[in-house]
């Protein structure tokens, strides 16, 4: 009986030249692994290996000197489609799916000489432009400007605001949304001349889908159909009528109390800005610790911004039913031992995901999908049916219109040109669009630890940040982990008013493999907030309180 074989592509940390990568094979070789290759340009190694020996490989890599990371597991031998046949069609690449993912994929291809169709059960556009980044941050917008308005942090200015006619904002975001949807979505579709139909597809066989009572086939095709909200299994919940992040942005009244279950980026930016707008707002989560997955001074400067902000947050809670009593919504739950009722106008579920899948019928292609309805897909974004592929949110990869985009490009090269690209989600930067707001890209201290690294790292309060202090919005954090040995930076975290602007200059340092002394030595303007990412390099190995001005 053979033995089922996995394939793994592992980060290596610590490989600088061809004679690196002959160590990493060989090491590997000797541990069991079969078609090992590895590049050190891109720091990682791929090979075919029983899933007993994985471990026995890493260690394998680390007796050679070099540092490996968490291995992805690309898909399983016995699982994978084999055949790799072109089959005949009437399209080169039916799209399922609207958003960026599936737009980056269709004129890409167009671009090839390919025939593509594109299919779209809802509103063209996907979530992003519709129902996720442009209406949030333009309610965002509105939220901070009335804030600023009632609360400003200025002797001698006297501001108010008037009470907010919700209704006259959603019609402005629905303006906005429209325009952008027909701008940069529908119009695109006679541009590029692709195909486009409105209506729900299901695959009958591994070439084709039905759609509309009709059979379209192709030689390639490519899963874009993203997630939607999902909701904790909450005894009541169900029973209720709560608001997701989609119904919430179609608010007409402010709520005046609203109790939001869960407290990841959309939990905060969607309770942020309602509270901006006039709700009493509480946060709860299960977990003991705001940002789990964050640094503790990440945690710890989100956690007192929420409360100086006047956000109620609670964490470490256990829901124990949810119910409703008149025009009132009651969330029980326990607490450090006792039970406590939550009780509020609107309940906002913010809890997570779900991929939209369950329509597909993936089952007559071929196509394997995870615990949680996720297509599952390798280092190119094939499933495992070979001539299906997938991209954006429905994978459940980083949840980020830019990682769909790019997924989408990748899609194209790999289905239509005679590209083989790989994925490379390493350097993805993240942001959270409360105020301040909050960014992140590389690894954490922890983060780091666990692969390997020696770290050192900088952690400068936003008080000894120049343009902080003139705003006299004072609370935040930079906090960047840099690799011992090479000086590397690996990691940039940051609490901070326009932080999502300063961390694509990070991102570009850790993606490129900057070190600190290189950063040390570029020019940054003063007063401007990404001085802090300047300041925090310095701290490395002085303490920036005691310079002057501008000193670097």
């Amino acid at each position: 009986m053979s033995e089922n074989l996995i394939k793994v592509r592992l980060p290596v940390e610590g490989m600088t030249c061809t004679g690196c990568e002959e160590h990493v094979i060989e090491a590997l070789n000797k541990a069991g692994a079969k078609n090992a290759e590895a590049d050190f340009r891109r720091g990682e190694a791929t090979f075919k290996i029983g899933e007993n020996k994985l471990n026995a490989a890493k260690e394998a890599v680390r007796g050679t000197g070099y540092k490996p990371g968490n291995e992805a597991i690309i898909y399983d031998e016995k699982d994978r489609k084999k055949s790799t046949e072109q089959h005949d069609g009437e399209y080169d690449l039916i799209i399922i799916g609207s958003g960026g993912a599936g737009f980056s994929a269709a004129i890409q291809a167009v671009e090839k000489g390919a025939k593509v169709l594109m299919v779209e059960r809802g509103i063209t556009g996907g979530t992003c432009v519709n129902i996720g980044c442009v209406p949030s941050k333009t309610m965002l917008r509105a939220g901070e400007i009335n804030h600023l308005a009632t609360s400003n942090p200025f002797n001698g200015l006297q501001t108010s605001a008037g009470p907010v006619n919700l209704a006259d904002l959603i019609g402005q975001k629905d303006d906005l949304v429209e325009g952008l949807r027909t701008k940069k979505y529908v119009d695109l579709i006679d541009e590029y001349g692709f195909d486009f139909i409105q209506g729900e597809a299901r695959f009958v066989k591994e070439n084709a889908i039905e759609v509309n009572g009709e059979t379209k086939t192709a030689k390639k095709f490519m899963i874009s159909t993203g997630a939607s909200p999902s909701a904790p299994n909450i005894p009541g919940l169900t029973d209720i009528d709560y608001l997701t992040s989609t119904t919430l942005l179609e608010l007409k009244e402010v709520p005046k109390r609203l109790a939001v279950i869960g407290s990841g980026y959309i939990a905060m930016e969607l309770g942020q800005m309602l509270h901006n707008l006039g709700s009493e707002v509480t946060l709860m989560q299960r977990s003991e610790r705001l940002l789990k997955g964050s640094d503790p001074e990440i945690s710890d400067a989100v956690s007192t911004f929420l409360n100086e902000k006047g956000i109620n947050m609670l964490t470490g809670v256990t829901y124990k039913r949810v119910e409703k009593n008149g025009n009132e919504k009651r969330i029980h739950i326990e607490k450090d031992g006792e039970e406590q009722v939550i009780s509020a106008d609107q309940i906002l579920v913010a809890a997570g995901r779900t991929p939209n899948t369950a329509s597909l019928n993936l089952e007559a292609a071929g196509v394997k999908v995870g615990k949680r309805g996720e297509v599952i897909v390798n280092d190119y974004l094939e499933t495992s049916n070979a001539n299906i592929y997938a991209a954006g949110d429905v994978t459940l990869g980083p949840q980020f219109v830019y990682v769909a985009a790019y997924e989408g490009a990748i899609v194209a090269d790999n289905a239509i040109g005679a590209a083989k690209r790989k994925v490379d989600l390493r350097y993805v930067p993240a942001v959270t669009f409360t105020n301040p707001s909050i960014a992140s890209v590389g690894l954490t201290e922890e983060k780091a630890k666990e692969e390997g690294y020696e770290v050192k790292t900088s952690v400068l309060p936003l008080d000894a940040v120049p343009r902080a202090l003139v705003n006299r919005e004072t609370t935040g954090v930079f906090k960047l982990v840099a690799d011992e040995k090479t000086g590397k930076l690996i990691g940039a975290h940051i609490v901070a008013e326009n932080a999502g602007d300063i961390i694509y200059a990070a991102t570009i340092a850790i993606q490129f493999g900057l070190t600190i002394e290189d950063l040390k030595e570029t020019l940054c303007p003063y007063l401007t907030m990404s001085e802090g990412l300047k300041l925090a390099v310095l701290t490395f190995g002085k303490d920036v309180s005691k310079l002057s001005c501008c000193a670097g």
